[in-house]
């Protein structure tokens, strides 16, 4: 068997592929926070809740609606970021003009006000979400038996990843958003209504992390806590990849799940730390992130 650095290959491909599908969580969670700092200039603390809540609307919709799966994709994003377009009029942009430390305050408050309230309500203990049918078993590639799930959750979380960095980058609308945030009152005088603009840019935001909490449900189960235990480590790939790059969080996210899944077979013991040593080192030597710009 065929080893690398004493370790059998096989285990390394597997852990890589397992670092990939974690990857894949947290380049779509940087993805919306690069979206809404990128073109809003905003802190949100409260991603890891509204990815919470993503979850907690799938399982709703399925056990109470008797609505499955494929239409959580759809739904459960629409009504979550729907709560963050309110949240968006009603209070952050009342802090525009004021300091970024107010509106961090406050998506950091909302955090805790919407993890205390799950919790208190359900406990913390995870809530089982099924697999849908025509995504079970799996493909044995040789070294590693493969979920259909997982594979599918690379795949969509790359394919949603690469078209919203398209959609920003190289069209027209990407164009107006870059510019309102640059000079909003020029982008006004061409008939744009930014203020529309600004709240629904949050509110995709806010649903791309719905969508990865749909898609979490059934391999990490519907916890009050799941949003907690994962946004520390989406803003450290998010400070390492540049705050704001669209391309650095979809790089930087997938390329530190590799990492961390090749350091549980290399030294488990810093499988916990790797990304904020890496963090570390980056702002060590270029502040502004990978991607980012000064």
């Amino acid at each position: 068997m065929t080893e690398i650095f004493g370790k059998p290959l096989p285990v390394i491909m597997g852990q890589m592929l397992i670092g990939l599908i974690n990857g894949s969580f947290y380049a779509l969670l940087s993805l919306g926070l690069a979206v809404i700092f990128g073109l809003l200039n905003i802190i949100n603390f409260t991603h890891g809740a509204q990815y919470m809540m993503g979850a907690f609307a799938a399982y709703f919709l399925l056990n109470k609606l008797g609505v499955n799966y494929w239409w959580a994709l759809l739904l459960a994003p629409l009504a979550v970021g729907a709560t963050g377009v309110i949240i968006e009029r009603l209070m952050l942009s009342k802090l525009y003009k004021l300091d970024h430390l107010y509106g961090l305050l406050l998506t950091f408050g909302l955090a805790l006000i919407f993890q205390g309230a799950f919790r208190h309500q359900f406990g913390s203990a995870g809530l089982p979400y099924s697999i849908p049918e025509s995504l079970s078993g799996g493909q044995n590639l040789g070294f590693m038996f493969l979920p259909n799930y997982r594979a599918w959750v690379i795949v969509a979380s790359l394919t949603v990843c690469l078209g919203t960095w398209f959609v920003i980058e190289r069209t027209k609308l990407g164009a107006y958003l870059r510019a309102a945030t640059e000079n909003p009152s020029m982008v006004q005088a061409f008939g744009v209504n930014v203020p529309r603009m600004i709240t629904l840019t949050y509110g995709f935001g806010v649903a791309l992390a719905a969508l990865a909490g749909v898609m979490a449900a059934p391999i990490y189960q519907v916890n009050p806590l799941m949003g907690a235990d994962t946004i520390i480590v989406v803003f450290a790939v998010v400070v390492i990849g540049g705050m704001g790059s669209i391309m650095g969080a979809v790089v930087t996210g997938f390329g530190l799940g590799i990492i961390e899944g090749l350091t549980k077979v290399f030294y488990p013991e810093a499988s916990n730390t790797v990304i904020f040593v890496i963090m570390a080192i980056v702002l060590m030597i270029r502040p502004q992130g990978l991607f980012g710009s000064r």
